[in-house]
């Protein structure tokens, strides 16, 4: 595997190596001893899927302490535009984004840090989404910031009017007015 770095520290794609023949294909999507060695150690306990139709938003979603999640990401079926922010109160980066489009083609995967919220755009008619999470779902412990907040800048590549919210996603704070956020000095992990 091939580990991207991008502007934020900790936040990774990760490119499979893909053998193509006559068959089909094959790719290991996951080794603990290489993301060990190449990202961080992270010893994942759950594993989730998502299916999704066209203008599906889903973000942007964290849990906090002592329920913090690492997310590696990845989409089976479809195209999405996966975003991590940094929600770290002190962070060099606090506020900004990575972005990045994963496909079913590109077979990419993408390492969202605890500390960082997390969501998804569906940019295609249908999406198998999965990931694995460092920690068990807790929802007593969610937390989440507007998905639209303009102080971030994310283009999520849907008209506005194609936008398809749950209930509780269209009510989050910006991130300005947050009540809980992680603090950049406190060790996650």
């Amino acid at each position: 595997m091939e580990v991207i770095k991008t502007a934020i520290e900790g936040v990774v794609i990760i490119e499979p190596r893909i053998f193509n023949d006559a068959r089909g294909y094959f790719f290991e999507s996951f080794s603990q001893r290489d993301f060990d060695a190449q990202v961080r150690e992270v010893r994942f306990v759950q594993d989730n899927e998502s299916k999704s139709g066209y203008g599906v938003l889903r973000g942007l979603h964290f849990q906090k302490p002592p329920y913090a999640q690492s997310k590696l990401v990845r989409v089976i079926k479809g195209a999405v535009l996966d975003v991590a922010v940094d929600i770290r109160k002190g962070s060099p980066t606090f506020g900004q984004h990575v972005a990045v489009e994963l496909t079913e083609d590109n077979h990419r995967q993408f390492f969202v840090p605890r500390g960082f919220a997390h969501g998804f755009s569906v940019l295609t008619p249908e999406v198998v989404f999965q990931y694995k999470c460092d920690n068990f779902y807790a929802p007593q412990h969610e937390g989440a910031i507007a998905w639209d907040d303009p102080d971030l800048g994310i283009d999520w590549r849907l008209p506005a009017e194609a936008v398809i919210l749950s209930e509780k996603d269209r009510h989050h704070p910006r991130l300005k007015d947050a009540e809980w956020l992680f603090d950049y000095n406190e060790d996650l992990y």
